[in-house]
């Protein structure tokens, strides 16, 4: 018996030395001083950073939006946007990369901070940029997810196939939700600090970008809930909006190693554009600018030359010879679109033939310079619009007259040498003939005006075309476009939803009319 008790004793102490090894060598492998969980004022900042992310800006922003809208141009068959052709990876980017990322990284940070009372600012600041981003992105394709958008990682498989809700029911989610994070905002609360890259904690800027961003969302839906759009503006703009350039809701890069602290719009440009002929400012934006002497024109062209073989200083920059590239067409067929004399020196260029037309301007091309969400000038041209339509009390004019002169000077912001002065933005302003002009005029001038203001924010300038007709655009004639030769009214969503997520994207397919360009959202007058 002592001997069973020996055997047994020995067992145990064995078992119990196992125990206390495996549980000292399992302790040696966590880092006692590692943090337990994420900062979500980090996570905030890592999503604003992604915002601007080059894949998504390159394919949606300046592909698509900015040859539609007839801003830029190119020969290049890979710009699909004023070709009308479908490039299934450019018309999905935006959702592809925004829902597995930026979405994502807002949601995670709204789920994590709700009902902490010290986090209020963190967390509204997530909801308001959250809204901004599903807005832009229902805009750009109709019905999308928005309530179960990116929680899927945050609440375990409850929302790996969100469904798509209607841009009417989305429309509403976000003025209920931007109101709710503006509200809720305080000075007791701890700040974002260094981490919002916005306005670096200040919330007092905050409400003024929350309330902007509410009076976009109000005029967008104006010509389909016009009673609803009236109130939400009202409400917005008394709340107090943007008051100048130092409000601009612009994304900032600090500068060093770049990553995702970069302009991808602008990266986009640099890697693509900046040192091939591929990409010039059109026709139509060039004309305009000098038939109404715009003092933008030399801010936004470079001049004529080439960056593969000319120092831009050695350009030409006269305000005459500035030409824009005519929109959709290809280098077989362009130089049937010129003047006798712009189409032999065409030919006559072979490889090099785009050099006959504008470049768009080195400096504002930089991986430093500001991502531009939201701006002064674009508000006080609302404001214009909402006093014409009886919802402000103020003067049309001086609202006009404001927006067109902040939106030239917020230009010094990219570069200093793009500072103009007060009297040629007053001349440029008053033969513009505002004053004078019928309503119907009037909007056509608003119109224009911001379609000039938002260059380089191009998904806004067509939304804006979408719903106001201004500036007046003439399609262009591809016989290889993939459905009409007219303007698209949409982007075609992401492939991969189709078979990851084909329940709810039939639904709503379904529910829109079809997934086309030519489908129109719910503001634009669709389902």
């Amino acid at each position: 018996m002592k001997k069973i008790v020996q055997i047994i004793f020995a067992i145990t102490s064995m078992v119990l030395v196992f125990v206390s090894c495996a549980k000292d060598i399992t302790e040696l492998n966590v880092n006692k001083n590692a943090a337990t969980d994420i900062d979500m004022a980090y996570l905030v900042s890592t999503g604003t950073l992604r915002i601007a992310g080059e894949y998504e800006n390159t394919r949606a922003n300046m592909l698509y939006a900015a040859t539609m809208i007839q801003h830029t141009a190119s020969t290049a068959g890979y710009f699909s946007g004023d070709k009308y052709f479908y490039n299934a990876q450019y018309s999905g980017a935006y959702m592809e990369r925004h829902f597995t990322d930026v979405i994502r990284l807002f949601s995670q940070a709204i789920e994590k901070t709700k009902g902490d009372a010290n986090l209020a600012n963190i967390n509204s600041t997530a909801v308001i940029l959250r809204a901004f981003d599903l807005h832009r992105m229902t805009d750009l394709y109709g019905d999308i997810p928005y309530t179960q958008a990116g929680y899927g990682l945050v609440e375990g498989d409850k929302n790996w196939f969100p469904k798509y809700e209607s841009q009417k029911d989305v429309y509403a989610s976000l003025v209920k939700d931007i109101k709710a994070a503006r509200d809720k905002m305080s000075s007791s609360a701890k700040s974002m600090g260094n981490q919002d890259f916005l306005y670096g904690g200040d919330i007092t800027k905050w409400k003024k970008f929350a309330n902007s961003l509410l009076m976009r969302i109000a005029m967008r839906m104006s010509n389909v809930d016009a009673s609803t759009a009236a109130s939400v503006y009202k409400e917005a703009q008394a709340s107090g909006a943007f008051s100048s350039n130092a409000d601009n809701a612009h994304i900032k890069f600090a500068a060093g190693p770049q990553g995702i602290n970069r302009n991808g719009l602008n990266d986009g440009y640099w890697n693509t554009y900046k040192y091939s002929t591929d990409c010039k400012i059109s026709k139509t934006f060039i004309d305009w600018m000098k038939a109404n002497n715009d003092p933008r024109l030399m801010i936004i062209s470079g001049g004529i030359g080439s960056p593969s073989l000319e120092v831009p200083t050695t350009w030409n920059t006269k305000v005459e010879d500035q030409e824009g590239m005519p929109n959709g067409y290809t280098p077989s067929n362009i130089a049937a679109a010129l003047s006798t004399d712009k189409a032999d020196a065409y030919k006559k260029l072979t490889s090099q033939a785009n050099r006959i037309f504008s470049m768009l301007n080195l400096k504002y091309l930089d991986w430093e310079d500001p991502y531009i969400l939201l701006t002064y000038g674009e508000v006080e041209l609302m404001n214009a619009e909402a006093a014409l339509k009886g919802w402000l009390t103020t003067s049309a004019e001086t609202h006009f007259n404001n927006g067109v002169q902040a939106a030239i000077q917020n230009w010094a912001g990219f570069d200093a040498s793009f500072t103009r002065t007060k009297a040629d933005i007053d001349t440029y302003i008053a033969g513009r003939g505002f004053a004078a002009a019928s309503s119907a005029n009037k909007l056509k001038l608003i119109g224009e005006e911001y379609w000039a203001a938002t260059y380089l924010n191009d998904i806004e300038s067509w939304s804006n075309w979408r719903r106001t007709g201004f500036p007046a655009l003439k399609p262009t004639n591809d016989p290889n476009r993939f459905e009409v030769n007219e303007i698209p009214r949409r982007l075609i969503y992401w492939e991969s939803e189709i078979s990851s997520n084909p329940a709810n994207y039939k639904i709503a397919i379904d529910r829109m009319g079809g997934d086309k360009f030519m489908t129109k959202v719910w503001w634009d007058g669709g389902k």
